[in-house]
């Protein structure tokens, strides 16, 4: 079998990782049980590339029990965790090709690796599976039912790939589900975001002023965690609409220009690139730290602060000093990327649960109706949503109240009135 790992003889301290999160999986959980009797994915091949976590090893497991012959590539240099990677191939004879702290070449190096049995469904966290496969594997497209999308940013790039007529098949945005973004981009991005931040620097939150740039799903969580731990918080949106739901919601508004020489921490949490800049690193204090939890590492303009500073140096794990002339420090974490997975592990399991539970159903329901569907990014269709979101209820022991026959036809009818 291919791999490649870091160590196989991590391989029992991951798979201690594996089972503590199936704890907090019980959706997840339970679509697993049913897909090992059933087996509905029997001889699908799937190439995934996906954070390697404890949460998507989760999954990786489901999809087996499903049926399916699963490959895993990571899906950012830094996310990895070697311990479960190593599990993976060793206990589960899952093919996974992920390091942590891999380099550019030997990351699309390990994304060539997970297309190479010629998968039948994607999935994938930023695009560049999809985006690999359409520059360098066109051929095989015409053999692709379909594929998901767990990322904002991977949403962005898939849409205009379709917008362009050059997406090569149905893609199922799992972003988009109300299970998924309501939950895990607010109260998981929230948490783990901060999380990640405090381990890598140590440094008390309370007293000081985070500027969140951008105030989506995201970075609202970001936003009302980092209130939470006492910081002052100034919001930065491009958005209007956005703007004023922060500014309502009781944070500070400005322009990252007025909020860089304010700021002690900035995160960045957007999808697009070059968000701070030279200019902001101009006018920002000594000793100011800088983040980001958006997907891809282009959110902070790197080679423009290499080019401003006399010298770089790491001063402890996920933490480089940038010096500028006059001897102002800088300070940027885990180089620039996705802060919550290279510092941290990301979104507790009880999220991903939901999220993963996304996944899982959207690769059965493309396998059902992939044919049918268009070239194009689809929602996750709404009876799956719901159906997680009552299986999740459920696993927690919460009773919901239901509609009464004279309530249905009341929101059906139009006569009634005061």
């Amino acid at each position: 079998m291919e791999y490649e790992v870091r160590d196989l003889r991590l391989a029992e301290d991951g798979l201690g990782r594996i089972e503590w999160a199936a704890r907090s999986m019980p959706v997840l959980n339970k679509i697993r049980e049913k897909w090992q009797r059933e087996k509905p994915l029997a001889g699908l091949r799937l190439a995934a590339c996906l954070h390697v976590t404890s949460e998507t090893a989760n999954l990786m497991l489901t999809l087996k029990a499903g049926g399916a012959e699963v490959r895993l590539a990571a899906s950012n240099p830094l996310s990895t965790q070697d311990e479960v990677a190593a599990a993976l191939v060793k206990f589960e004879k899952i093919p996974v090709f992920a390091i942590k702290g891999e380099d550019q070449k030997s990351y699309y190096r390990h994304l060539e690796k997970a297309l190479s049995h010629r998968p039948q469904v994607t999935m994938d966290d930023g695009a560049d599976l999809v985006s690999t496969l359409h520059q360098k594997r066109a051929g095989w497209l015409p053999e692709i039912i379909g594929g998901t999308e767990e990322t904002t940013t991977g949403v962005i790039r898939l849409r205009s790939m379709a917008e362009n007529k050059v997406l090569g098949y149905p893609i199922i945005a799992v972003n988009d589900a109300l299970t998924k973004h309501l939950f895990d981009n607010r109260y998981g991005t929230g948490q783990s975001t901060i999380d990640g931040i405090l381990r890598c620097t140590n440094i008390l939150l309370a007293g000081l002023t985070v500027v969140v740039c951008g105030y989506g799903w995201c970075g609202k969580g970001v936003a009302t965690r980092a209130r939470g731990a006492g910081a002052r918080v100034i919001v930065c949106e491009v958005d209007p609409l956005k703007a004023l739901e922060a500014l309502m919601d009781g944070f500070q508004v400005k322009t990252l220009l007025e909020a860089a020489g304010e700021g002690d921490v900035f995160i960045t949490v957007t999808g697009n690139k070059n968000v701070i800049r030279a200019e902001h690193f101009r006018k920002m204090k000594d000793g100011a730290i800088v983040a980001n939890a958006g997907h891809f590492n282009v959110e902070i303009d790197l080679p423009s602060l290499r080019s401003l500073a006399r010298n770089r140096r790491p001063l402890r794990p996920f933490v480089e000093e940038y010096r500028l002339a006059g001897g102002k420090r800088l300070f940027v974490l885990a180089e620039g990327r996705l802060i919550n997975l290279s510092a941290a592990e990301g979104h507790p399991a009880m999220v991903m649960d939901m999220s993963f539970a996304n996944q899982a159903l959207s690769v059965l329901y493309l396998k059902q109706h992939g044919h049918k569907l268009e070239k194009r990014v689809y929602p996750v269709p709404e009876d799956i949503d719901r159906e997680i979101a009552r299986l999740k209820l459920e696993s927690m022991g919460i009773k919901i109240d239901r509609l009464t026959t004279e309530q249905k036809k009341y929101l059906k009818g139009w006569q009634e009135g005061t």
